[in-house]
């Protein structure tokens, strides 16, 4: 399976952007699926993530409220609307999907997911 991200630029704070990954070699509903980021500087942190099956979703706290992750197996993509953005919402954001379905704690730990797409800039600046 591969997958690709799109939808990341530039955008201003208070604002809001939409990504998406294209799945592509595989079954989307065989799979969870989860978003992480990478600031400069910083190590890769999980940003949302929703289980297969029983579509149990999680969030990072500082994204809680203003991000709304979701999937269309029809279409085999997953998406992360990203509203009230900040500054420090400024990172790559990847996609990852597994093939198993983690447990709660494990939703967000990016050694859970085994395929990664190759990540979109989103930079969040007046």
């Amino acid at each position: 399976v591969q997958l690709q991200a799109f939808g990341g630029g530039l955008v201003q704070p208070g604002g809001s952007l939409r990504l998406s990954c294209a799945v592509s070699g595989g079954t989307l509903d065989h799979y969870a699926i989860a978003w992480f980021r990478q600031a400069p500087g910083k190590e890769r942190e999980g940003v949302s993530s929703i289980r297969k099956g029983d579509r149990k979703t999680v969030y990072n706290n500082s994204v809680k409220g203003r991000f709304t992750i979701s999937r269309d197996n029809a279409k085999n993509t997953f998406y992360l609307q990203m509203n009230a953005l900040k500054s420090e919402d400024t990172a790559v954001y990847y996609c990852a999907t597994t093939s198993g379905n983690p447990i709660f704690s494990n939703m967000l730990r990016p050694t859970t997911y085994e395929v990664w797409g190759q990540g979109t800039l989103v930079t969040v600046s007046s």
